[in-house]
């Protein structure tokens, strides 16, 4: 008699639904890249280009949303997903924060500490990996990557709208979001080596 309790994943190889969101939200990112790079920024009117670029970034944030959603309800959680959706995450919102630090938007600083954070987790990932060791993600890295991506939706929109007051608002609320993100990935970051370090710190050569 089969045990319905647990049932086995539905998946057909790697095309699964929700994998298949996830290629095209890596796919879109050069797409939204060359679209952002002919957009005009707006000046004495609403810039429909502008609006256009930021509503497509908010639709490539919200397919992680819809690829995870997928992949959980239909219990097709794969192993090429857990090793492309990290990766679409990041290329979203490196190459966003690239786009803005060439408008001018934000500062290198926000640039560095976030690249910086994905090369420290990523290389204490592979040692603790090496021992066998998996340390789950934390909260910290969840809200890390939503305010990240509110902010740079926010820097978009901004971006569409006219010069003014308005827009001087918006620019100031999302920098303020943006700086939050910033102490966030820092934190993630600090919190992730904190877990590691009595791996990273055995010494290889003792008995």
């Amino acid at each position: 008699m089969s045990n319905s309790t647990n049932p086995r994943p539905r998946a057909d190889g790697i095309w699964t639904p929700a994998n298949v969101v996830t290629v095209i939200r890596v796919c879109l990112v050069p797409f939204w890249l060359a679209i952002a790079e002919v957009s005009v920024p707006a000046a004495s009117t609403m810039s429909w280009s502008s609006l256009l670029v930021a509503v497509l970034y908010i639709l490539v944030s919200l397919t992680d949303k819809l690829d995870g959603y997928l992949a959980r309800s239909r219990n097709e959680v794969t192993t090429f997903g857990k090793f492309l959706d990290p990766i679409a995450d990041k290329l979203a919102v490196v190459v966003a924060l690239c786009y803005l630090l060439e408008q001018g938007l934000v500062s290198p600083w926000v640039l560095l500490v976030v690249v910086a954070r994905e090369f420290l987790v990523s290389g204490l990932r592979m040692v603790v990996a090496s021992e066998g060791v998996v340390i789950a993600a934390s909260n910290l890295g969840k809200w890390k990557t939503a305010t990240t991506m509110v902010a740079i939706c926010g820097l978009l929109l901004a971006r569409a709208v006219p010069e003014g007051g308005f827009h001087d608002g918006m620019n100031l609320l999302f920098w303020i979001v943006l700086a939050v993100a910033v102490v966030l990935t820092a934190w993630s970051g600090i919190d992730y080596f904190v877990k590691s370090w009595r791996y990273i710190s055995q010494d290889s050569t003792s008995d």
